[in-house]
């Protein structure tokens, strides 16, 4: 019930964000995505944990991605996107801790690995014109990233945790990867509403199944 409670509230809010991109209102934007981000808290706070660790990582992750919500709807600011790279990063390295810690890697994990760094590499090259001085950090950005994927695909393999919780890191992360290409895209290579029509509800999406699988792992 509480699950249905906060994905209501999150639709309208999620709706007028993409309103408020399309018109690239900053008080718009203020006055819905960091309400739409405090619900992906709350989905991690009101549910049952299995794993107070996970839950702690998980939360510490969540809360950092908070704040680079927060920063980035400053994008037009160096400085700001720069701080909301950085929180995003920590944000992925705390799920990527948290994946890590309930499964070591396996032979599978090794194979996803491979994809996700061919992937990987591939939007680097793509990326890689447009960077200038921000080469570094996204470099950095884009291993820790990517390390997240292969670190929910060890715990997906992983049997001592219920599927239901394995999935949702996973479809988790791999929604996560896939709407920072969006986000990258907007920054350096063209900015267009599109970035953010398919790249939010990934984002959003990504968010609440990582927060839901606290109540499974």
């Amino acid at each position: 019930m509480t699950e249905i409670l906060i994905l209501t509230a999150a639709a309208p809010l999620l709706a007028g964000l993409l309103w408020f991109e399309k018109k690239e209102s900053a008080r718009g934007l203020l006055l819905t995505k960091p309400f739409l981000s405090l619900l992906f808290i709350a989905a991690a706070l009101t549910g049952p944990e299995s794993d107070p660790t996970y839950f702690g990582l998980i939360l510490a992750g969540l809360i950092c991605c908070l704040a680079g919500d927060v920063c980035l709807i400053f994008f037009f600011s160096r400085p700001l996107f720069l701080a909301g790279l950085v929180s995003f990063l920590t944000g992925h390295l705390l799920y990527t801790v948290a994946f890590f810690l309930k499964a070591p890697p396996g032979i599978s994990t090794w194979i996803v690995g491979v994809c996700t760094i061919a992937v990987s590499g591939a939007v680097f090259v793509w990326l890689r014109p447009h960077l200038g001085k921000m080469r570094i950090p996204v470099v950095a950005y884009m291993v820790i990233i990517t390390a997240m994927v292969i670190g929910a695909a060890s715990l997906l393999k992983d049997d001592h945790a219920a599927l239901p919780g394995r999935a949702l890191a996973f479809a988790g992360a791999v929604l996560f990867y896939v709407s920072d290409i969006f986000v990258a895209r907007h920054r350096f290579v063209a900015k267009a509403y599109v970035n953010r029509l398919v790249g939010l509800p990934f984002y959003y999406a990504a968010q609440f199944l990582i927060a839901f699988s606290i109540r499974f792992v």
